[in-house]
């Protein structure tokens, strides 16, 4: 004969050795929402499930806005841009910092050398530690997801949290109507006892709404005021000389527009490429190699989206972005 606190205990122990009993206990509980109040409960939890599901992925497997790196010939061809214009370095002393300054919307904006990329990176666009990449306005990087978040993927990203928000607010709150309407027919105490993994449910739901509605509620600021997260956390925009957000409409219905439904820049990755095998014996040269015997000889063809990248005072990237 076994005890009848022991019952209980025997309950949760079976439901965690057995995975198949808390996927009765969450069919039973669905089953009985859809009779008790509507069969539109457990359908409409299944949709944001697959819809969070969806967006996950999506944000995980494409490409958030790398920047290509600058092939042999166009970083030969930065090094002598910057040469010309910085001019011969005397001996001992520092290089000068390699930054081109550019004027969106009557603000000053400064674009950085990147010496890993071996290009000067775009207005908000950032080199990636992790991914070794630089990304296009570049956000962070997210290791739930396993990939950055930027230009590219950063609405997907907005998507999932959202949607995982509202699913596990969706959870918990009908956890708790299920456990109030069996509570009015068998007691509080049985219902407890009957269904331990609806308490359970209960509390995980409960300690991670807060992390997660508070980062949805955090992207929705910077959405509304058109942030990234690494500007917000550098202070770029609320520094001590209160420079303006240059990229921010001064409206949040237009700012949401442009992030969330702007149109997406196509892909500049050649995923199908294939990469060339050095010839056996070769090695790569070193840096002072690579500043004398690659340096053109004659006139040097960059490509479009480097002439892009460099050329930021044409009136119709200014447009565009103000």
């Amino acid at each position: 004969k076994v005890q009848p606190g022991v019952k209980g205990l025997l309950r949760v122990d079976s439901g965690m050795l057995n995975p198949h009993a808390d996927e009765l206990s969450a069919f039973c509980r669905c089953r009985y929402l859809a009779v008790q109040l509507s069969p539109a409960i457990p359908v409409f939890a299944a949709m944001l499930f697959l819809f969070s599901m969806a967006t996950l992925l999506r944000t995980s497997f494409s490409d958030p806005g790398v920047i290509p790196r600058a092939l042999p010939d166009e970083a030969a061809f930065i090094e002598m841009e910057i040469e010309a214009t910085n001019g011969a370095v005397p001996q001992g002393q520092r290089p000068p910092p390699r930054i081109k300054n550019f004027q969106i919307n009557n603000q000053i904006v400064k674009l950085k050398y990147c010496y890993t990329c071996k290009i000067f990176r775009p207005p908000r666009a950032s080199h990636c530690s992790i991914c070794d990449n630089c990304v296009e306005r570049f956000d962070h990087h997210c290791p739930w997801v396993g990939n950055c978040v930027g230009k590219r993927n950063y609405r997907y990203f907005y998507l999932f949290i959202l949607s995982l928000s509202l699913l596990t607010i969706y959870v918990f709150a009908f956890n708790i109507v299920y456990v109030a309407l069996k509570s009015l027919k068998i007691g509080f105490l049985e219902t407890l006892k009957e269904t331990p993994g609806t308490v359970l449910e209960v509390l995980i739901c409960f300690f991670t709404l807060w992390s997660v509605v508070g980062l949805t509620g955090f992207h929705t600021f910077l959405v509304a005021l058109n942030q990234t997260t690494n500007e917000d956390i550098k202070g770029s925009w609320t520094g001590k000389n209160r420079v303006q957000n240059p990229y921010s409409h001064g409206n949040i219905v237009k700012n949401c527009c442009e992030v969330l439904c702007g149109p997406l820049p196509p892909s500049v990755l050649d995923r199908r490429g294939i990469l060339p095998l050095e010839e056996s014996g070769s090695r790569p040269p070193s840096t002072q190699e690579a500043s004398t015997s690659l340096l053109p000889q004659g006139p040097v063809s960059v490509p479009d989206f480097f002439l892009k990248l460099l050329d930021f005072k044409t009136d119709s990237v200014i447009e565009g972005i103000g």
